[in-house]
């Protein structure tokens, strides 16, 4: 593929998101984990107790979305769900604990072949341009 400053962004975008995709299901699979399913567990992980309200909008998802996914999450036996009040808080079992730091050093792992043809400079004005735009688009 050729690439040229004339190109839109959304094959790049694209092109970048597919290959991390591919990446972790190939990374995840022994721990029987899927690429839709391992932000569930970073965000829970960084925020032990988060209700499924609080983890919809995090992640900005609807809920029905993270319903579905949780209750995968729960039968692999990686959450447990308990109800509060008008709540369900969300926590990780010690298995789920475990596979969320193999993934998020999989994803560290990931930051290095980005970073891998870039200077320190361009990585971190990258990863500004990034945050920049995602606060424009939520």
């Amino acid at each position: 593929m050729e690439f040229n400053q004339e190109m839109p962004t959304t094959p790049f975008i694209s092109l970048i998101y597919r290959n991390h995709a591919k990446y972790l299901n190939k990374k995840v699979r022994d721990v029987n984990l899927t690429y839709g399913l391992y932000p569930f567990l970073i965000e829970i992980y960084n925020h032990d107790g988060i209700s499924q309200e609080d983890l919809a909008k995090v992640l900005y998802l609807n809920e029905s979305t993270v319903t579905r996914n949780l209750n995968k999450l729960e039968k692999k036996g990686f959450v447990k769900k308990t109800p509060e009040k008008r709540k369900k808080i969300i926590t990780l079992t010690d298995e789920g604990a475990e596979i969320a730091k193999k993934v998020m050093n999989y994803d560290e792992k990931w930051d290095e072949i980005i970073k891998k043809d870039l200077t320190k400079e361009e990585y971190i004005n990258f990863k500004k341009t990034l945050i920049k735009i995602s606060e424009g688009l939520v």
